[in-house]
């Protein structure tokens, strides 16, 4: 638990790479010196005293085992501070025998037959507080049946030193049933062929309390070459074990949001290309081989048209904005942009239903005003509301009249002379935002020449700034040669802007139909 003191501090910065690149050197640097302190350790010692050799070796292969763990997870946090995914980063713990497939603690349970836990209230954790309280040991003498174990490794298995030790035959009982194999195996390599012991194990004490023991053991030998005992150091390493299991799933649970957020952004992608408009390029609407004896007369006005989507800063989110272009059966031409607030899959399927709606109610002949009310009536009454904001307009060729509404959306831009001006704005709030609201709507005749631009707002991090940034493009938009050479331009002037929502820009300019 942190100290109370630490309310009054800020919080750490997090580790830097040089910062943990030097925490490696240093501990390669005690590892190789403590290799050398083992080899004169043993060397000086001789034969003067057996029973000191052991204990030295064991307290080298112990901090030998502490300082290969702390070089590990130095080596992790490496990783993981270098890449943004370490996904491909493997854990220790997949090389090692005993922590493969380690079954949660209450899985385990079941395993040993009973009810084990972890450390509740009420009973200390053997496995915090000095080094040498989590280890201890043990040797069991073949010739006399003898068992030693030192009060330290009585108290990881939660004994009374003076109730003694384990023997071997006792021993595998309070081991889990899916380790019991493995310490049978030490066991036998050790007393039969002689070699060392070098593992792990869990043991369920007579409290209920689950301990993992990593034992570093060596047979003694008698005088005529035959295994006389067998030594050994027994370390509690549960609280280490714990910790890296909580890794390991926090790790499992960030790769799977990871690859969740994937699968959504690569589903997000596909639906919005497939109901945004597939032109590329200039379109001209009305278009000859339109609708049946809706094409263009020789004196109607046509649109020459370019849209262009602009992504966010990030592009890890798909928004719901869209632009949209469309021949009416009557000759006229559907212009509508827009966008839902959120991202991802639910405001792109969200988009699709909403760009459907537009495009169904205009080919029935709703003007846009009383088209807007109608997607805020299915927006209030959507199991999964959402805010939108949308423009949507009618265009005649023949009168060159624009109709158009807007639902708390920033006004088409109206370039024409080599000046720019918003048009005016007809009534209208945020579809969905409030049921039975009104939408009006605005009527502009336009003139051969005459440039539209239609945005969603976030072409720039505010509105307003979007605005005056298109009007200050007048003299490169109106010098533009056809609708497609206008998109470039906004394309470039805005591409780089770090925009936290996407953008969509339709430009439409109006033409000869001859030409």
């Amino acid at each position: 638990m942190p100290s109370p003191r630490s309310a009054d501090h800020p919080a750490a910065s997090p580790p830097q790479r040089d910062t943990v690149d030097a925490l490696i050197s240093q501990t390669q640097r005690l590892r190789g010196g403590l290799d050398a302190v083992r080899r004169d350790t043993v060397a000086d010692l001789g034969g003067t005293d057996d029973a000191q050799v052991r204990w030295q070796r064991a307290l080298c292969e112990l901090a030998v085992h502490q300082l290969d763990d702390l070089d590990r997870h130095l080596g992790e946090l490496r990783e993981g501070l270098s890449a943004e995914a370490p996904e491909t980063v493997e854990s220790a713990e997949t090389a090692d025998p005993v922590e493969t497939g380690d079954p949660a603690e209450p899985e385990a349970d079941a395993a040993a037959g009973a009810p084990a836990r972890s450390e509740a209230a009420g009973h200390a954790p053997t496995g915090r507080g000095s080094l040498l309280s989590r280890v201890g040991s043990a040797e069991w003498n073949l010739l006399t049946d003898e068992v030693t174990w030192s009060d330290e490794l009585c108290r990881i298995f939660g004994r009374d030193p003076g109730d003694g030790g384990l023997t071997l035959d006792e021993l595998p009982s309070w081991v889990f049933s899916e380790d019991q194999p493995i310490l049978t195996g030490m066991v036998t390599d050790c007393l039969v062929d002689g070699k060392p012991i070098d593992g792990e194990f869990r043991v369920v004490r007579e409290d209920e309390v689950v301990r993992t023991v990593h034992m570093a053991g060596e047979p003694v030998l008698d005088t005529d070459g035959s295994t006389a005992s067998m030594w050994a150091v027994l370390r509690d390493v549960s609280e280490l074990r714990r910790s890296e299991r909580a890794v390991r799933e926090s790790r499992d649970t960030l790769r799977h949001q990871r690859r969740i957020a994937r699968t959504e952004r690569r589903l997000a992608v596909e639906v919005q290309e497939a109901v945004l408009p597939p032109w590329r390029g200039s379109l001209r609407l009305p278009a000859r081989d339109g609708f049946p004896g809706a094409g263009p007369s020789a004196d109607d006005a046509a649109l020459d048209l370019a849209a262009h989507y602009l992504p966010s800063e990030s592009s890890a989110q798909i928004g719901g904005d869209w632009y949209d272009a469309l021949e009416l059966p009557d000759g006229h031409t559907l212009l509508s942009v827009g966008g839902l607030t959120g991202h991802g899959v639910t405001a792109t399927c969200g988009m699709a239903m909403l760009l459907g709606a537009v495009r169904g109610m205009a080919v029935a002949g709703i003007e846009p005003g009383a088209l807007m009310g109608r997607l805020n009536q299915l927006l209030t009454v959507s199991s999964q509301p959402a805010l939108v904001g949308a423009v949507c307009a009618r265009y005649d060729p023949r009168t060159r009249t624009l109709a158009w509404a807007q639902a708390g959306h920033p006004a088409p831009l109206l370039f024409r002379d080599g000046t720019g001006r918003p048009l005016r704005s007809p009534d209208g709030v945020l579809l969905g935002a409030t049921a039975g609201a009104a939408y009006t709507q605005c009527e502009e005749r336009l003139e051969p020449g005459d440039l539209l631009v239609l945005h969603t707002g976030r072409l720039a991090r505010d509105t307003e700034g979007a605005t005056e940034r298109l009007l200050a493009l007048t003299p490169r938009l109106t010098a533009a040669h056809g609708a497609q050479e206008c998109v470039r331009t906004v394309a470039e002037a805005f591409g780089d802007e770090p925009r936290e929502n996407d953008a969509c820009v339709l430009i439409a300019r109006v033409t000869d139909a001859r030409a």
